[in-house]
């Protein structure tokens, strides 16, 4: 009778897998604290003020801070007020990157957030919830001397969130309002050497456009990408990784079909998770560095989405299928109350990010929160997400708590056995019970992890070596569930070896001839696997 490599395996060659995977784990976290750079890089930007003068101000027109004809500029508003240049004539320029330096493909991606520096006037106050109008536009080119080639166009409201620490007299004119970060822009590639942005603050008395937004002296914006050399060890993990778990997963498929029975729910959800897990790792991504490829920010949002769904499903599955006392087991039908909220919290997601994200396809500038109405949807669908996660992590608890509890309830036949049948059905349920806490620890170690990113300063400085915490995080949490799928499918796999008859039903010490009840892990024609034998029990109990 051939049952799981988990429920064969010696806890000396447990102990040994475990030590291997623990120094892969290690290695995981070091190459990204070691060898990785930081993960992203903020660029600041103070945009230059430029004068367009041409008459209806032609689009195809464009305003170069510096660089081969750059434009004309006025250092401040008070120039333009005595050159008598209108506020429709001023352009707010902004060339990416900062002189001497190019954009690369290795960036991957452009996020910009805006901060506008306002001054405080008695005669043109900032009102309350105002909102700009921002008339802006991104071009590219790859050589300094090319023309400007247009990305996108649009005009953009942003609703200003500031505070004045001082009251508001003549003493305070001049003061600066201290305002919130906007979302400006998101662009999920960077294919091109050279961006340049416009943006021009239309006035229109008539129609309220850009009235009462107080007296703006500049616009700053702060620009982040992902840094060229986390991006090469990010490929170079995911180029390791996948034929890793894709041989594994071809490996625990072949062992399962060579059996005489069909495969079971658990393990087709574990070979699922092999396959979501293999879809996050392919190295698509080498393909964005040279193609301009604006849409993976979504698509890998999309394959994480799948994978972490199929992650929370195998948890609630792989407890349910290891109740002593639930009558439908091996149908994914008896875990739709589980599953469900997965299901519903992963599709609010979804529509979320195809709201933000898949809108900035066509137009980078877009936010949903840049609305009344854009807000309380994404509040909407985020909160959803959140209930639906709530219901199923109380699922979860619950059902763990009653795996732990039926089996420690099973463990008091095992005095009645013989000492070899009782210290071997000992160690099965010790390592269901090391599976499970290493599960509760890989989930603890993704929570602590981010949670120290966040609050540290993003390295630590030990002497001469320096770690990159936010780096360590990424690969570390990265490499942790790979492995872990590695573990499950390699553990979780038919074993080929066999018990003699001996030990097969004569050492349970069960004279009623009635079966305990543990796991349904695995069942099939040849018979029960021992966690399964020693689990069974009749229903009527």
């Amino acid at each position: 009778m051939a049952g799981a490599i988990i429920e064969n395996m010696s806890t000396k060659k447990l102990c040994i897998v475990g030590g291997i995977l623990l120094i892969f784990q290690v290695i995981a976290f070091l190459v990204g604290g070691l060898i990785a750079p930081s993960p992203t890089t903020a660029v600041a930007y103070t945009s230059v003020k430029c004068i367009d003068v041409r008459k209806n101000h032609h689009k195809t027109k464009w305003l170069t801070p510096w660089g081969p004809n750059y434009c004309e500029k006025i250092k401040d508003f008070d120039e333009a007020v005595s050159r008598q240049i209108e506020a429709n004539d001023i352009v707010f320029a902004v060339h990416i990157p900062l002189p001497n330096k190019e954009m690369s493909p290795w960036f991957q991606f452009m996020l910009f957030i805006m901060q506008l520096d306002i001054a405080f006037k008695m005669d043109n106050d900032l009102k309350e919830n105002a909102e700009i109008t921002l008339d802006v536009s991104l071009a590219y080119r790859d050589d300094m001397f090319d023309d400007w080639e247009e990305i996108a166009h649009a005009i953009e409201l942003r609703k200003l969130k500031c505070t004045f620490g001082s009251p508001k007299t003549l003493e305070s004119e001049g003061r600066h309002y201290d305002c919130d970060f906007l979302p400006f822009m998101e662009i999920g590639s960077v294919a091109h050497k050279y961006y340049l942005i416009n943006i021009r603050l239309p006035v229109n008395e008539r129609k309220g456009i850009n009235v009462g937004i107080g007296e703006i002296k500049d616009i700053r914006l702060v620009g982040i990408h992902q840094n060229g050399g986390f991006t090469k060890v990010w490929f170079a993990m995911k180029t390791f990784l996948t034929p890793s778990i894709l041989i594994i997963m071809v490996w625990y498929w072949r062992r399962i079909t060579l059996m005489t029975r069909a495969p079971v729910l658990l393990e087709k959800v574990i070979f699922a998770l092999g396959i979501s897990m293999t879809f996050i790792n392919i190295p698509v991504e080498w393909f964005s560095i040279g193609f301009d490829w604006t849409w993976m920010l979504l698509f890998g949002d999309i394959r994480q989405g799948i994978f972490y769904a199929m992650l929370l499903s195998f948890w609630i599955i792989f407890c349910g299928e290891h109740m002593m006392d639930q009558n439908e087991r091996n149908h994914l039908s008896g875990y739709w109350k589980q599953v469900g909220p997965i299901a519903v919290g992963s599709f609010c997601l979804f529509i979320f990010d195809m709201c933000e994200r898949g809108v900035q396809l066509k137009n980078p500038f877009y936010s949903i929160w840049t609305t009344e109405v854009g807000t309380e949807l994404a509040m909407a669908f985020i909160i959803v997400a959140g209930i639906c996660l709530c219901l199923y992590f109380l699922f979860l608890c619950f059902m763990v708590f009653q795996v732990f509890r039926n089996i420690s309830g099973k463990q008091s036949s095992l005095p009645a056995m013989s000492k070899a049948r009782r210290l071997h059905y000992e160690g099965l349920i010790f390592r269901f019970k090391f599976l499970m806490l290493i599960t509760l620890a890989c989930a603890a170690m993704t929570v602590i992890f981010f949670i120290v990113s966040q609050v540290t300063e993003g390295h630590w400085k030990w002497g001469d070596i320096t770690i990159q915490v936010n780096s360590a995080f990424f690969t570390g949490i990265y490499g942790m569930w790979n492995l872990y799928v590695f573990a499950l499918m390699f553990l979780y796999a038919p074993s080929h070896k066999n018990y003699g008859e001996d030990q097969s039903n004569g050492d349970l010490g069960v004279n009623s001839g009635e079966e305990l009840q543990l796991t349904t892990t695995i069942t099939h024609v040849d018979g029960p696997t021992e966690v399964y034998k020693l689990a069974r029990k009749e229903a009527q109990e």
